[in-house]
């Protein structure tokens, strides 16, 4: 029997016909919502304890083993007696739900939203109606007060929310904009704090002939955010006004016969490409690694396809032992890089190899700029690492650039030269300045996605300066640049700016709100390097960001069970301190390693000082000092435009104070 699971709305159950599974008492379906939850991840039975119960009985672990022989009869009634379960299974300390990706709705909607941010405007529709209609209520619904359920419910939500917006961007793409109109206005009317929601609506009135409405609901939403929170409209809300005053044509919707024709250009180029270039020739390479460059700044779908067909290509023009070929195809992948961990280390060393192996096969007499690709990428591939090459191989790409006075391999280059300008703490300024030289470079060359790479870091490098207007700035011109060039996954990292903005003026729950919803917006980027143990991490800054250096309490959300990701060996002293646990957290101080050099190193040594002090380990105290103490007029983690944990100074401070302290 095939069973699915329910969560979007009262938590239940379906058997392979559809019908309601019996589930029992409100502790069973606990157990299980509790189980989904950990999206399957094992929960300690002690864990299931404490959440099930404020004053736990005598046997509350025999308890636990009833409520869950009654769901594993309930769900896998055919099952024969004494052989193992195969659904809700027994592992170590606890218990774990095997449900398939498939059988439950809330990760069913979940990838429903997904695909659609890479759909066509009338496929997205389609994607984000279906997905909507699987809510039957609030989510875990009989669990609202539950602190396990609380941060699920609240990603669910926020998730939803970032649906319907995307539903009625949708309607716009599709023509439709007088059907996005009332959904849209009982949507702000209920959520008023959402600006993309008032920037939507607005748009809608506007494309429906309704000017004077348009311009009143962007009024009505800069009065609210000004009397409510403090706060002037965002730049998405103060560019759209001033566009509808001045009826800008973009404003106007797309004719579905334009896209009509670019598709049937589409279509009668590849076939003539593919009629006339013969299949096994050299050009066709050339041609694969320039579309999935293209590819790979479309979104999400995009840039998992163009990482995954690179290596082939590489593979393809190493196959034909013609090192320019071969140089070429490596070498074109420029496509502009602003996270500073890859997403995918295996296939980066593959990358560095075949860059390696294409340079020392390279006759004298080829072209510099052929050995300048080359080193670019191994300096773009290699970040975060402590490797020497990354940052030789940078410099040296950069020197012959810069000889060849070509404008698009000097960006290359300077993308390069960036990804190697954390070998220590305190550097925001220098990277502030290639990000200067790269908007200014990419503007005199028409070099978009280089001109969007060069606002973005500095973004992060005048957030890290504490500089936010000037920051601002760079994420209006960023924003502008990716909606007039079709760049998807700009707007992630602005969104994200956008949550450290509230962050870092104190409004805490506000920016913890944006953040989630930022989170879900990524589900499904392409970034994993990026992705994962992101939220946690932000998350545990937001706690430790307001409390004192003896304070270490942060939320029950965030435990052993936290997926950390590669942040792990900087939270796990943090949560077992906050546990009670002071004897495991310092040992776990003592295996801190030195972060990756990468645009979160002062936020990690932030932590590391922290759990240290804490335990007071000053071996981990002095390194923590020494390594921030070239940071110390930055804010620690804001030059990652995602986060921030104060300025370095107080930590610093904090840091030198513990170790004065007699022991």
């Amino acid at each position: 029997m095939r069973v699915t699971f329910g969560v979007l709305g009262p938590v239940t159950a379906w058997d392979g016909a559809g019908s309601a599974v019996a589930l029992k008492g409100p502790r069973h379906r606990a157990v299980l919502a509790r189980l989904i939850v950990a999206r399957r991840r094992v929960v300690p039975v002690a864990r299931l304890i404490d959440d099930l119960w404020v004053d736990p009985p005598q046997d509350a672990i025999g308890t636990v083993r009833t409520f869950v022989a009654a769901l594993r009869r309930a769900l896998e009634p055919e099952r024969p007696p004494r052989t193992p379960a195969r659904l809700l299974v027994t592992e170590g300390p606890g218990y774990a739900l095997r449900a398939e990706h498939g059988t439950v709705d809330a990760w069913c909607f979940e990838q429903a939203v997904t695909d659609a941010a890479n759909l066509p405007p009338r496929e997205a529709l389609d994607r984000l109606e279906e997905a909507l209609g699987r809510w039957r209520g609030p989510a875990y619904a009989e669990f609202a007060e539950e602190p396990w359920a609380r941060a699920e419910r609240s990603r669910l939500g926020e998730l939803r929310l970032h649906a319907v917006e995307r539903r009625a961007e949708a309607r716009l793409g599709s023509g439709r904009a007088a059907d996005a109109v009332p959904d849209l206005d009982a949507h702000v009317a209920e959520h008023p704090w959402r600006e993309d929601a008032w920037r939507l609506l607005a748009l809608a009135l506007y494309r429906t002939g309704r000017q004077g409405d348009a311009l009143a609901v962007l009024r009505r939403a800069r009065a609210l955010l000004v009397e409510q929170l403090g706060v002037d409209p965002g730049p998405a809300l103060r560019r759209l006004e001033a566009d509808i005053l001045g009826q800008a044509r973009h404003l106007d919707p797309t004719p579905p016969r334009a896209e009509g024709a670019a598709e049937r250009v589409w279509a009668q180029a590849a076939t003539a490409y593919d009629r006339t270039v013969a299949s096994g020739a050299r050009a066709r390479l050339d041609s694969t690694v320039s579309l999935l460059r293209n590819l790979a700044v479309t979104g999400g779908g995009g840039l998992e396809a163009a990482r995954e067909h690179r290596v082939a290509a590489i593979e393809a023009a190493e196959e034909l032992g013609d090192a320019e070929l071969t140089a070429r195809v490596i070498g074109a992948y420029d496509v502009p890089a602003i996270w500073t961990r890859v997403d995918d280390p295996r296939q980066a060393t593959q990358v560095v190899a075949a860059a390696e192996r294409a340079l020392s096969a390279l006759r004298p007499d080829t072209h510099p700029a052929a050995r300048a690709r080359l080193l670019a990428t191994i300096a773009l591939e290699t970040r975060g690492s402590r490797s020497a090459r990354g940052p030789q191989a940078a410099r040296q790409a950069e020197e012959i650039a810069r000889r060849a006075e070509d404008p698009g391999l000097l960006a290359f280059a300077l993308n390069g030269l960036f990804m190697q300008t954390f070998h220590r703490t305190g550097l925001a300024a220098r990277r502030d300045a290639i990000g200067a030289e790269l908007v200014a470079l990419s503007t005199r060359h028409g070099l978009a996605t280089y001109e969007v790479l060069g606002h973005l870091i500095r973004l992060q490098a005048r957030s890290a300066l504490a500089d936010f207007p000037g920051a601002d700035g760079h994420a209006a011109a960023a924003d502008l640049l990716a909606a007039r060039h079709e760049l998807p996954l700009v707007g992630v990292f602005t969104q994200w700016y956008a949550a450290l903005r509230l962050a870092a003026t104190g409004r805490i729950p506000a920016a913890e709100a944006a953040y989630r919803e930022a989170a879900a917006r990524w589900d499904g980027s392409g970034m994993p390097g990026l992705e994962r143990g992101l939220l946690p991490l932000v998350l545990l800054s937001l706690h430790c960001g307001r409390q004192t250096s003896t304070d270490v309490h942060i939320s029950r959300d965030l435990d052993g069970s936290t997926d950390w990701g590669p942040y792990e060996p900087w939270a796990r002293p943090l949560v077992l301190l906050s546990q009670g646990s002071r004897d495991e957290a310092a040992k776990a101080v003592r295996l801190i390693p030195d972060p990756p050099r990468d645009l979160l190193l002062e936020a990690l040594w932030c932590l590391a000082g922290r759990a240290a002090i804490a335990v007071d380990d000053r071996e981990v105290m002095r390194r923590a000092h020494t390594e921030l103490a070239p940071a110390a007029g930055e804010l620690a983690g804001a030059g990652s435009g995602l986060l921030t944990l104060g300025p370095v100074a107080r930590h610093l401070d904090d840091l030198a104070t513990a170790l004065r302290r007699p022991r």
